[in-house]
């Protein structure tokens, strides 16, 4: 009986480390992330759409996306300008919608594997990534 208890606690004790050497660690993405940020414009069917990447902004500071002239893009919906996100190599993870008086805003969250770009990728998704005027702000 003795050593049925001892075998018996012998493999009890050893189970958690059965395998151990076989566990390799998770390689771990690096992602950007951004919100996107879609308010109804003022009679019309189209969405202002700004973008929030963590970049320092001023109160008053135009967030919007612009195109490679500095011209705002106007998108019909959320999801064409998700569409023009996924297009740029960003995946989609949550939304939801905050209601303020009678205004919906949409937020959208973003994310971008930088793992998988090379570095002048990466510099051009960041060169997108621009809502100033002027470019080379």
């Amino acid at each position: 009986m003795k050593k049925l208890l001892l075998i018996t606690v012998t493999l009890l004790i050893s189970l958690p480390f059965y395998g151990q050497d076989t566990i390799q660690p998770k390689s771990r993405d690096s992602y950007l992330y951004a919100e996107l940020l879609g308010i109804a414009k003022l009679f019309s069917d189209k969405v202002n759409v700004s973008i929030d990447f963590g970049q320092n902004t001023t109160f008053f500071e135009d967030t919007r996306l612009r195109d490679e002239n500095g011209k705002v893009i106007i998108f019909n919906s959320m999801v064409d300008a998700m569409n023009w996100m996924g297009s740029q190599g960003w995946e989609f993870v949550q939304a939801y919608v905050v209601t303020t008086g009678q205004q919906n805003v949409y937020h959208w969250l973003l994310k971008l594997n930088t793992k998988q770009l090379t570095e002048e990728q990466l510099e051009e998704v960041k060169k997108q990534l621009k809502t100033k005027k002027n470019l080379t702000q």
